[in-house]
């Protein structure tokens, strides 16, 4: 079976109560269209991966993140591939998440992480992400 790797960005801020909110994005194009994921996509050969999360939401989103902790790397086996996942919690630099490829986004508080429908990867790290937050 054919491996893809990706990196995954769990953009974090705070909302106007202080909460810690995550940034999830809604896929607009392929198979998975309409799943809810963490944005990010596919580590070329030369890149490290937070070159890699840098470049694919620069290119997604037009804004520059500040990469940070290594959260956990998912394996998922989807039927026709294996994706190999690298999470990093990660801040917005400078912009405006603007949403290039994708259909929708939305700021979630640790108690909406499941009003969205989770692509099946993507929700193996939601209890990790929602323990992790404040």
């Amino acid at each position: 079976m054919k491996t893809i790797n990706v990196v995954a960005a769990i953009i974090t801020a705070a909302n106007e109560n202080g909460e810690s909110i995550i940034f999830a994005t809604q896929r607009g194009y392929g198979d998975f269209k309409g799943g809810w994921e963490f944005p990010g996509g596919k580590v070329e050969p030369e890149e490290t991966p937070e070159e890699a999360l840098e470049r694919e939401i620069r290119e997604e989103l037009d804004t520059e993140i500040e990469v940070g902790d290594y959260l956990t790397t998912i394996e998922y086996d989807y039927p026709a591939f294996h994706l190999s996942m690298r999470c990093y919690w990660c801040t917005v630099r400078h912009g405006d998440l603007v949403l290039k490829e994708h259909e929708a986004a939305r700021w979630l508080t640790k108690e909406q992480l499941d009003d969205v429908e989770w692509l099946p990867a993507d929700i193996t790290i939601i209890e990790m992400v929602r323990e992790q937050l404040k």
